[in-house]
């Protein structure tokens, strides 16, 4: 299992007119800790990218247990639980202030061939890196 964890500051443009972070945004809060999780691990998006790899999402999900709010500093915890295969998934666990739990989801993003436009294994240098944490 791998694990990171990546903070957020709750701008006021995400904040609908109650003070509360509008459920819109939580998807951009994964995709800020994938993207730390995958930087944190040793391989940014954009390497995986130039490797020929692109990494689209075919799911997403959220569970929200209590509002995140304007100016906060949300922590978020990033687990990949299963060794990826041509499918990877994110779990999400965000944290407020005082530790609370506000939001659960998970994200299932599959590995995509640039030139051919097909499903593939995850590139050879992320297996390398996530191998440890897998066995």
């Amino acid at each position: 299992m791998y694990q990171s964890e990546t903070t957020v500051r709750v701008r006021y443009g995400e904040t609908d007119q109650m003070g509360y972070v509008y459920y819109g945004f939580y998807a951009m809060y994964y995709e800020v800790a994938r993207v730390e999780a995958m930087r944190q691990l040793g391989l940014s998006y954009k390497d995986v990218e130039a490797m020929g790899v692109m990494m689209p999402v075919l799911e997403n999900h959220s569970k929200y247990m209590a509002p995140g709010r304007y100016d906060e500093l949300l922590r978020i915890v990033t687990t990949i639980r299963e060794k990826p295969t041509i499918k990877i998934k994110f779990e999400y666990e965000i944290f407020n202030e005082e530790n609370k739990l506000i939001n659960r989801g998970e994200t299932l993003l599959v590995f995509v061939d640039k030139k051919t436009n097909r499903p593939c294994r995850p590139p050879e240098a992320m297996e390398k890196l996530l191998e440890p944490f897998f066995k």
